[in-house]
Order: C-alpha cells, then sequence, then structure tokens
C-alpha cells in the first residue's frame, strides 16, 4: 500500500460526490418541468456508483484467504440513470399549454417525479460524504506533514 494511496481513495468519493451533487441540482432545477426534448415530464436522475476494481490489490498478510477483502481502491460513477420506477405526478389545470387533452385524465398535467424532500435529504447525504472525504485527505496531509517532522529530526 503506497504512502498516497489514502489521498487517492478519498479523491475518488470526492469525485463521486460532486457528481451526485450536480445531478440533485438538475433535478432540483427541472421541479416543473413539463416537457422536454425527449417528450413528456422530466424525469428524476440518480448517480449509480459502485466500487473500483482496478489498481494494485494488497493482502493482509495475518488474515486467511477467506477472511481478507483487501483494502479498497475507492468509487467510480457506473453511469446516471433515469428514475422509470416513481409516477409522475398529475395535477389538475386544463389550462395549462401540456394538460391531457383526451380521455380519462383530460385536463390533468403530469408532472416530474422529484420529490424536493427526497433531494434535499441526498444533498445532504452526498454533501456529508464530500466533508468527510476531505477530512481524510486533510488527516493523511497531517499525518504526512508529522512522520516528515519526525524524520528530520
Amino acid at each position: 500500500m503506497g504512502i498516497f494511496s489514502s489521498i487517492n481513495i478519498a479523491s475518488t468519493g470526492l469525485t463521486a460526490n460532486r457528481m451526485r451533487l450536480d445531478v440533485i441540482a438538475d433535478n432540483m432545477a427541472n421541479v416543473s418541468t413539463t416537457r422536454t426534448p425527449e417528450g413528456g415530464p422530466f424525469r428524476r436522475s440518480r448517480v449509480v456508483m459502485r466500487p473500483r476494481t482496478d489498481g494494485p490489490s494488497w493482502k493482509h498478510p495475518f488474515l486467511p484467504d477467506s477472511m481478507d477483502k483487501g483494502i479498497g481502491r475507492g468509487v467510480h460513477v457506473v453511469g446516471i440513470e433515469k428514475d422509470t420506477v416513481a409516477e409522475n405526478k398529475l395535477v389538475w389545470d386544463p389550462t395549462h399549454p401540456d394538460a391531457i387533452q383526451s380521455g380519462p385524465r383530460q385536463g390533468y398535467v403530469e408532472m416530474p417525479n422529484v420529490d424536493i424532500v427526497t433531494e434535499m435529504t441526498d444533498m445532504i447525504s452526498a454533501s456529508r460524504s464530500y466533508e468527510a472525504n476531505a477530512a481524510i485527505i486533510e488527516g493523511s496531509k497531517a499525518m504526512f506533514m508529522r512522520a516528515l517532522d519526525i524524520g528530520s529530526r
């Protein structure tokens, strides 16, 4: 395990959580968008992250292979998916230009499936994760500086 491994791992978390914050901001900005270029109302997006599997592996010298999962290598963003599970909300507004013109839902407007409370909760989670990764980098930097001070005496 290299000296900068903790910084490299935390930096992947910073990058991934920055992407989460950007996607959450986009969701909140489009909470009232009823018409998109693809057609229909805006659909909530979410970031999909996975553990990184590339890079060097380090094995613990005292654990048996069955218990040693190795060290973490961080995360990476696999993609951004649209939430197709949550239903769009229907709001009665027959004067809206995007109101449904015929059928049993005539006069209703299909609104995005974005819930502000969920987005705010996700934003708090992402910002706390970002802060935790930044604290890891600062802690690692302080450890390295202290090691240099000890070595120079």
